[in-house]
């Protein structure tokens, strides 16, 4: 199949061309700079903002890949503008008669306490209503060396000798390993149970845990000691500024992953991609030693 990945030049993105080249399939980018694309494929630059390239890259495309977000660089309407990239973006595949689009959004909490998870799933529901075959796959953390949620937890366990935990620290969620996110991405493409009609699944790895708790494997991991401050309030507004600086990220990202950790985020019942999409999962404490054992082969952690 003619297979086009959007955000080709991000995590993720990148990380599909060799497994989905390795399945026969035939792929081309899209990116706004394809001087920062890392994988070796034809990228056709363009602005999913305004559509500029889109009709030239999903020509002849029989899946596409969306995995555009926008929380940087907007931080005070990020909602909307990840809304009309969603939509500009549909147009243009419903034009050139795509059959099936893939989509990577996230866990959804209870409640709508989340901006970035409410604007993900706003965008699911789009390209489910939009495409009879879309497939939308909700994950948690990804753990993988390049993973953007899982570096800035390592970050703030090296540069912090105390590692403060807001009122946050006791809810769950289920990391994936990068491997596998990878995996159920390139097995959406060809899945027969999106045939009969849009499909959402939850993406997640075999254990559940606190945030407390993921935090402490991966300082155990890294062999340090880091003794937890735990604190009565959540503090996002406080705590986000602070601690994308120390760890050297962009507020704009992390403060709505951090309204995001609020409450629970769970798979539901009977929306597991692993047994759907046929993916054998691995244990969270492997997929933190493969992570940083990938980041120090690249760069050395120097709390490790």
């Amino acid at each position: 199949m003619q297979i086009l990945v959007t955000g080709v030049s991000g995590y993720l993105g990148a990380e599909l061309v060799a497994p989905l080249r390795a399945a026969g399939h035939e792929l081309r980018g899209f990116a706004r700079d394809p001087s920062r694309v890392r994988a070796e494929l034809p990228v056709i630059a363009g602005d999913a903002l305004t559509g500029e390239g889109l009709d030239e890259a999903l020509d002849g495309v029989d899946v596409a890949y969306f995995l555009i977000h926008s929380m940087e660089g907007a931080p005070a309407g990020f909602e909307e503008r990840e809304l009309r990239i969603a939509t500009i973006f549909a147009e243009a595949a419903r034009r050139a008669q795509v059959r099936r689009v893939v989509y990577l959004g996230g866990l959804v909490p209870p409640s709508d306490s989340s901006r970035h998870l409410a604007s993900r799933l706003a965008v699911e529901e789009l390209l489910l209503a939009r495409f009879p075959e879309a497939v939308a796959l909700r994950a948690s953390v990804v753990v993988g060396a390049r993973s953007r949620s899982f570096r800035f937890l390592v970050r703030l366990l090296e540069r912090v000798p105390v590692t403060p935990l807001p009122s946050w620290r006791s809810h769950r969620t289920q990391p994936i390993d990068e491997r596998d996110i990878v995996a159920m991405l390139v097995a959406a493409a060809t899945t027969p149970h999106a045939d009969g009609g849009g499909v959402s699944l939850d993406a997640t790895g075999p254990d559940v845990v606190t945030y407390a708790g993921f935090i402490e494997r991966i300082r155990d991991a890294m062999l340090i000691g880091r003794p937890a401050l735990p604190l009565p309030l959540r503090a996002t507004p406080i705590a986000a500024p602070v601690a994308a600086a120390i760890a050297g990220e962009d507020v704009g990202l992390i403060a709505p992953l951090m309204e995001g950790l609020g409450e629970d985020l769970l798979p539901r019942p009977d929306h597991d991609a692993a047994s759907r999409l046929g993916v054998r999962t691995h244990r969270l404490d492997r997929a933190i030693e493969r992570a940083l054992r990938l980041w120090e082969a690249e760069e050395r952690l120097a709390a490790r």
